[in-house]
């Protein structure tokens, strides 16, 4: 048994106090713990329940209440476990059952009401699977497979992946220490602790190639030597977790699914920085996350993982949890730092880079989940294991969020140098119900609107921003035929305005300044007077030129992306844009104010249903005999066409072609 496994076997026994507890433990009993932990070979059936912010939106917290009330009453013994999600969110809830001596089966959307049939027909005497809505199996050593049941490695969603910081989320209970010490946990945080200096643990990060997560791809090695380096009596590290991207959802679910992964790798970043204090800055709205992040401090700092004097090592470190009220500019990480220190959260300039002079004026080091997930990986299996995936300048693995008009959305975790195509198609499913692909919005609300001409695109650092895009975080949207992507644009930028913290002039009155000039060429001929139609016109010449003003003198990173929206759409869908301009017409009926509707006199029957449906009493006409539409009052809102169940109104895409019945 390593030195490793000696020093933490105790972990998995007992609570070490300060001074550390001495006991001898037995390779064969050490085996069989972790075993246990595992559910290697269990006893009795195991039921894995995914409960997370996701699965509980769908009624994962009925399902569980129904799974206890059958098990209590029916006197199966089973052992059931609160997981997080495995990231394939469209399928909530979902539920795993290990039977003894077989593989573990995953079934989808198990409400409360298929509870009963379900459990009574799998930990029944002759369980039939395939009675039920199936993922798939997993593959585990020594467990026998079910028989023409696919492996879930094999399911669309999970066949293009390489989990890795989301291996254990769905996995083992997010509560539970011993599971994830049963795992390795904790194991590099040791290995750093006793076998490492600080400057070793910055320059094996460094050798890896691990950059950022947050979007900005820095060397997370270069930014910790550079605070290591930085002489001063107090440093921090900080955990960015405050997402507050539309769409992204990646720092939630690993969080709600394995906070001791980020506990352990924050703090090892900690150790590498000389650090002893460590805040967690997560969003106020992730209420499970933080209630389980929580626990995971508790946990850690009752087995000596955290506090002083850790493992005997003579290192202390204590984690606190800042909750910020949801600002997006505060994932910018000096605005970050100011919220901390309880001001408002506002950009700093720089230098000094907080390495230099950040929380508090001391060093400092930001860096998000995602990258500090990565970190144990690194420390305990090497920067090869690290970088046998991925590519050459991006190495390793990326987790990506889908959402919008997506068949499978949810969260996963591939190699750098993906296309984006597998994302959509493979992985995703492809656009849901027979839709043509437009779009796909990367980067976040200051990303870009990509069109499908860039689907064929890798995914790494270099190759999207070749494309003038950015991975960001992580989130990816997708749009339709159905998306307007001027109205695409007015969303992202008027999102932008509303969270500009308003410091510096291009940002804040720039900003809003692109959404008036957006709003105007979405608004109705009949709306404009005087010179507006000018003002219009001269506000769309203006656009680039104020993009770049924009773009050039912001303080900060989100103020200087902050027109990308705008500007992809003006370069990839130029098109849709003109005839917004210049026909005064919205190919997608999605802006009202463009939208103009007709009825069909032949096929109309007089009803009246449409004119009560219509709230400016736009619809005219004599009972039992062909209605008109002012199109003087018609406001575009399209309620007349979901009421007629004749199909007589149509959309008037005004240029005589393309009419759109009900």
């Amino acid at each position: 048994m390593s030195a490793d496994v000696k020093r933490f076997s105790p972990l998995l026994l007992t609570p070490l106090t300060h001074s550390g507890v001495k006991l001898s433990v037995m390779p064969g009993e050490y085996e069989a713990l972790t075993a246990k932990l595992r559910h290697d070979n269990p006893l009795v059936p195991v039921l894995y329940l995914g409960i997370a912010s996701c699965s509980i939106s769908t009624g994962a917290e009925k399902t569980r209440c129904a799974m206890l009330r059958w098990l209590r009453e029916s006197g199966v013994e089973a052992e059931f476990l609160e997981v997080g999600c495995i990231g394939l969110c469209s399928e909530e809830p979902v539920l795993g059952i290990r039977l003894p001596g077989r593989q573990m089966l995953s079934f989808s959307r198990v409400t409360a009401q298929a509870v009963p049939g379900l459990l009574s027909n799998l930990l029944g005497p002759e369980p039939d699977p395939s009675r039920h809505p199936l993922l798939g199996q997993a593959r585990e050593p020594g467990a026998a497979s079910w028989e023409g049941i696919p492996y879930l490695d094999e399911h669309p969603f999970f066949r293009i992946q390489t989990r890795r910081v989301l291996r254990n989320c769905g996995v083992i209970d997010p509560c539970s220490i011993d599971e994830y010490l049963a795992r390795d946990g904790y194991k590099a945080f040791a290995r750093a602790l006793h076998t490492m200096i600080p400057s070793e643990v910055c320059g094996e990060i460094s050798a890896s190639g691990l950059r950022g997560r947050g979007g900005a791809g820095f060397p997370t090695g270069r930014k910790w030597a550079a605070a290591l380096n930085t002489l001063s009596n107090q440093k921090y590290m900080i955990c960015n977790a405050d997402e507050g991207d539309p769409g992204a959802f990646m720092a939630r679910a690993m969080i709600e699914g394995d906070p001791h992964r980020l506990l352990e790798g924050l703090a090892i970043a900690s150790y590498a920085i000389g650090a002893n204090t460590a805040y967690i800055y997560i969003r106020a709205e992730y209420p499970l996350a933080v209630a389980r992040l929580k626990k995971a401090i508790d946990q850690a700092s009752g087995r000596g993982l955290l506090g002083e004097n850790i493992l005997d090592s003579g290192f202390d470190l204590k984690v606190l949890i800042k909750q910020g009220a949801g600002a997006f500019v505060c994932g910018e990480e000096t605005a970050l730092l100011n919220s901390i220190e309880g001001k408002r959260g506002m950009p700093r300039p720089r230098p000094p880079y907080p390495a230099e002079s950040g929380l508090f004026g001391k060093p400092s080091v930001v860096n998000n989940v995602e990258t500090l997930a990565n970190v144990p990986d690194i420390i305990r299996l090497g920067k090869d294991f690290f970088g046998a995936v991925g590519t050459e300048r991006s190495k390793g693995t990326k987790v990506f969020s889908l959402s919008g008009k997506i068949a499978r959305s949810g969260l996963l975790e591939v190699a750098f140098g993906t296309e984006l195509r597998e994302l959509v198609f493979t992985a995703g499913g492809g656009i849901p119900n027979g839709k043509k692909f437009k779009a796909l919005q990367i980067g976040g609300p200051s990303g870009s609107c990509l069109p499908e001409q860039y689907l064929g695109l890798r995914l790494d650092y270099e190759s999207i921003r070749e494309v003038g895009a950015m991975l960001g975080s992580g989130g990816v949207i997708l749009m339709d035929e159905d998306n307007c992507m001027v109205d695409a644009a007015k969303f992202f930028m008027d999102f932008i305005q509303r969270e500009s913290c308003g410091k510096c002039i291009p940002c804040r009155e720039g900003t809003r300044r692109m959404l008036e000039i957006l709003m105007q060429i979405t608004r109705p001929h009949e709306a404009e007077e005087g010179y507006e139609a000018l003002r219009r016109f001269k506000g769309v010449m203006m656009l680039p030129r104020l993009a770049r003003v924009i773009q050039d003198t912001s303080l900060c990173g989100l103020g200087k992306s902050a027109p990308n929206p705008v500007l992809s759409i003006l370069r990839w869908f130029r098109e849709e844009f003109d005839a917004h301009v210049y026909e005064r017409r919205c190919p997608a009926g999605v802006c009202k104010g463009l939208v103009k509707y007709r009825i069909d006199p032949e096929r109309c029957r007089g009803c009246a249903v449409c004119a009560a449906k219509c709230a400016v009493h736009a619809i005219r006409g004599m009972p039992r005999a062909p209605h008109v539409i002012d199109p003087e009052l018609c406001n575009g809102c399209g309620n007349c066409i979901s009421a007629c169940k004749f199909g007589a109104l149509f959309r008037d895409d005004g240029c005589g072609e393309g009419r759109h019945h009900a």
